[in-house]
């Protein structure tokens, strides 16, 4: 899943923006960035259903095809921060618009490449140029509404969010099937092209001029410390088995967690010092960041591993056409709908009960979805799967939002922009980290089932129920990490009942 943060965490902009615009060029605008996040959002899982369409017909081996996945994201959760920070000094519409062109031209790329090392070198490239456009994206609509008009704006964020979600498995499967001028898998990239155009035109035209301030400043050296110690940890992960285990892939996990230390001894110094911090030092201290943080890590390592496998299980595994396997997860996708409305009309209302609830509802649906898988024979139904994914997908969603409130309420005020960068970061890198493990997984048991003469779909069963076990211990653990949540209050929250914590 792509990022999905609270704007109410963005801090407060000046009012001169909003002031000077008509309502018909505000909407207009925002209309123009929602296209550019849809155009984000659905690239996630338009590529998820193609997997299978380009390891056929590349010939990729398993480790390509979780770069081309864990690549972009990891990628993309290390430009979030910086590049929020960068649309602070060179200016947000000027940094959105380099973000659309940069995405469209990978998307070209993605469409063109010739063989995978070139596809996962134009996916790389596409995750930069997503985490450049998208901070932007939710800076500028603070800047084109009034505060009173904000919280019916933000809420078209959600509900493009689920659009997203339910259009690009089904448009994925539609076009990969269609093979379109025998082309296969890469209308999916391609059809960002008149995409990114029509935003680059009418961003350029309809978005204000939002000036930056050339005085603030990056934390390069911090953000450097971030990257190295993630490569750190993932690089060893997607390619240990590959390279058969040896010494070096320990060496670097082990290797990651002086990193992590390191960085955040820098942060340390750069505050002494006064100078810019990637995260303030400030939110690592806070209880709610630092336990809400490596909550998020864990809660959001799960999913994007689990749609990864379940596309190959579905598409490799049990012959199912893309089309086929885009419509089977599509009940996931509706749950996500259905639950972001419902939870948008809940408010801040009891939070941590929503993010324990929606995290039982998860664990509840994948159970059950692997019950499902353990007793499938030669054929896959995909109906069987439509409750279990429609109960997951609503788990989801209700708990996505009060964590990211709950997280960041006790954020100080001059921190908010940080504290949100930081945590999308860190929901993107927990995607990152759960393909790296999670096809670990998936793989290490498909080959041993194989190897031991199980026919393919016992094998795939195997392997994926196998997997999903990673899923269910994550949710365990992101429930205990939210019960560790303090309670925080709203001095802005609509009336509700008395609640004991």
């Amino acid at each position: 899943m792509s990022a999905i943060a609270d704007p109410q965490a963005v801090p407060a902009t000046p009012p001169e923006v909003h002031e000077s615009i008509s309502d018909r060029q505000r909407w207009a605008a925002m209309v123009t960035i929602l296209i550019a996040q849809f155009m984000n959002l659905i690239d996630v899982t338009i590529v998820n259903v193609a997997l299978p369409s380009i390891q056929a017909g590349m010939g990729a081996s398993e480790s390509q095809i979780e770069w081309i996945v864990a690549g972009y994201i990891l990628v993309f959760a290390l430009g979030l921060m910086p590049m929020g920070r960068y649309g602070d000094i060179v200016g947000r519409k000027r940094l959105f618009l380099y973000g659309v062109a940069g995405f469209t031209l990978a998307s070209v790329l993605c469409g063109m490449a010739q063989g995978v090392g070139t596809l996962v070198a134009a996916r790389l490239l596409q995750g930069a140029a997503g985490a450049v456009m998208m901070p932007q994206v939710m800076a500028i609509a603070q800047n084109l509404f009034a505060p009173g008009q904000r919280a019916g704006a933000f809420a078209l964020f959600g509900l493009t969010a689920g659009l997203a979600t339910v259009t690009g498995p089904v448009l994925g499967g539609t076009l990969i099937t269609a093979d379109l001028w025998g082309m296969t898998w890469r209308p999916i990239f391609l059809i960002n092209l008149p995409v990114g155009v029509i935003c680059l035109i009418a961003g350029a035209r309809l978005i204000p001029d939002l000036p930056g301030d050339s005085r603030l400043r990056n934390d390069w050296g911090g953000i450097a410390i971030a990257g190295a110690a993630m490569l750190a940890l993932i690089f060893p992960l997607v390619e240990g088995r590959a390279f058969g285990w040896p010494l070096w892939c320990f060496a670097l996990m082990a290797a990651s967690l002086p990193l992590f230390v390191g960085f955040y001894l820098w942060e340390q110094r750069q505050a002494r010092l006064g100078r810019p911090q990637v995260i303030p030092v400030s939110l690592l201290t806070t209880w709610n960041f630092a336990v809400g943080g490596m909550t998020a890590l864990v809660f959001f390592s799960a999913l994007p591993a689990l749609f990864l496998v379940l596309a190959l299980f579905l598409q490799v595994g049990f012959g199912l056409d893309p089309l086929q396997s885009g419509l089977t997860t599509m009940p996931f996708s509706v749950g996500v709908l259905c639950g972001s409305i419902l939870s948008g009309r809940l408010g801040v209302r009891w939070q941590r009960h929503r993010i324990v609830g929606g995290l039982m509802m998860l664990f509840v649906g994948i159970f059950w979805m692997r019950g499902v898988i353990l007793g499938t024979g030669d054929s896959f139904d995909h109906w069987s799967v439509l409750p279990p994914l429609a109960v997951a997908g609503v788990g989801l969603s209700l708990s996505i939002a009060p964590l990211f409130q709950t997280i960041l309420a006790g954020v100080p005020v001059r921190d908010a922009g940080a504290g949100s960068g930081a945590l999308q970061a860190i929901q993107q890198a927990g995607g990152a980290l759960g393909v790296a493990v999670v096809s670990q997984i998936f793989f290490s048991r498909l080959a041993a089932e194989t190897a031991s003469g199980a026919v393919q779909t016992d094998a795939f069963a195997g392997a994926m129920s196998t997997a999903m076990i990673y899923n269910l211990c994550a949710y365990v653990v992101a429930a205990v990490g939210a019960l560790m949540l303090r309670a925080t209050v709203y001095a802005d929250a609509p009336p509700q009942p008395v609640v004991v914590e």
